[in-house]
């Protein structure tokens, strides 16, 4: 039977049907872990059991070379780029690298980037909120954080301080952009397959998207882009807002110092009139 391109509709139910598959196995994962270590250990190692959970998903379906339960629901393949083959072991573990890993771990390198670079300008460290970034066993990166960090100078701090703002802000308006196209052009549902080219196909003949649902994911995705560009200005205005009202608070504690130094200065001068 020939293959046809699969339709937005479609990937958007695999995807839906893979998330909710993907959510009960880390549910179930969390609460095997929080019954027999407790909820501190299951909060200090929440993201990594997710991750795990994820990638076992993966591992046993797409890198096993299976589909996954959301492509299954929808009778739905993954090609690669040529539309004729299905990819390859090595093509597939590099798609659930990006698809799971590599989110993992950048979200994970901002957190303890930006809390080692406020507890540096704040001039104190705390072990308190080691929980928070995963508890036992970051020892080594925090310290090899902190020997990098105390080498830059001050401005080098706030300008990474600043950078790492701006990423943490930018990623999600960046994979609400990379949805908007999708909903345009109907392909490359995750950010992954649009990076590795891997597509799906479906078989023709069976009911599928027709032209009306297609027009009603491109006018959303023209709406979800308005709203993105929307919602760029405003951060971009309130980015500036923040700006200027840091300067004005550091404009006002430099003459705040002055004044007080010099009304020191002026008392001394009168006691020694006196």
């Amino acid at each position: 039977m020939p293959l046809i391109p699969a339709g937005p509709a479609q990937l958007v139910r695999c995807g839906q049907k893979d998330e909710l598959y993907r959510s009960g196995l880390r549910s179930g994962a969390g609460a095997a872990l929080h019954a027999l270590a407790g909820a501190r250990t299951w909060l200090g190692w929440r993201k990594e059991l997710e991750l795990l959970s994820d990638v076992a998903y993966f591992s046993l379906t797409t890198l096993a070379g299976y589909q996954t339960l959301g492509e299954e629901y929808v009778n739905i393949v993954q090609v690669d780029s040529s539309k004729k083959r299905v990819p390859s072991l090595l093509h597939r573990a590099v798609l659930i690298s990006l698809h799971a890993v590599v989110p993992y771990l950048l979200d994970k390198g901002l957190v303890h980037l930006e809390h080692e670079l406020q507890a540096e300008a704040d001039g104190w460290r705390t072990g308190q909120s080691s929980l928070g970034l995963g508890a036992r066993g970051r020892t080594s990166v925090r310290s090899w954080l902190q020997k990098r960090i105390t080498r830059l100078t001050e401005n080098q701090k706030n300008v990474l301080l600043q950078t790492v703002y701006i990423l943490k802000q930018c990623i999600p308006l960046f994979r609400r952009l990379h949805l908007a196209i999708f909903y345009i052009n109907g392909i490359f549902y995750h950010l992954s397959k649009r990076i590795t080219g891997i597509t799906y196909l479906r078989v023709a003949g069976l009911p599928g998207d027709d032209q009306s649902v297609r027009s009603s994911y491109k006018l959303l995705g023209i709406v979800s882009l308005l709203h993105l560009v929307l919602t760029v200005g405003i951060q971009i205005y309130s980015f500036q807002q923040r700006q200027r009202a840091r300067q004005e608070w550091k404009l006002h504690r430099n003459l705040s110092y002055q004044k007080a130094q010099y009304c020191c200065i002026s008392n001394t001068l009168n006691d020694r009139n006196m």
